[in-house]
């Protein structure tokens, strides 16, 4: 009967100590000295793994968005494709692209060799005048 009492007395108390508590904290710091993985190792390994899998996880998402995106693009298309009598709509053409073409052009719009020197301020050259 006394072992009774003395287990319902510590089922009623289920405050710890302080000093329960201050040597647990002691221990815990004890551990970290002693095992400095359970204090660096641990955390820095159990962040990286949760980090890659959360970033899969968004990246998955994204994934999923583009998808459903050309999904889309390629039912219009399909769609015009079945409106249109001869096949594919004809104002679809890409333009044929040529590096050469484009260098061409753009050296006619810009010359560089006739240019003109001009002379840039400083930032303190307008200060000068007005003292």
């Amino acid at each position: 009967m006394t072992d009774r009492k003395v287990n319902l007395a510590q089922k009623v108390d289920n405050g710890d100590s302080p000093a329960k508590i201050l040597s647990s904290a002691a221990q815990f710091k004890r551990w970290g000295r002693k095992y400095p993985f359970l204090r660096y190792g641990l955390p820095l390994i159990s962040l990286t793994v949760l980090g890659s899998v959360g970033l899969a996880h968004l990246i998955q998402g994204g994934k999923e968005v583009s998808k459903e995106k050309d999904d889309l693009e390629w039912e219009l298309l399909e769609s015009t494709k079945a409106l249109s009598r001869t096949g594919p709509m004809e104002g679809y053409k890409p333009k044929k692209f040529s590096l050469e073409e484009e260098l061409k052009v753009l050296q006619e719009r810009v010359d560089i060799y006739n240019y003109e020197y001009k002379k840039i301020p400083k930032p303190n050259e307008g200060n000068a005048n007005t003292k």
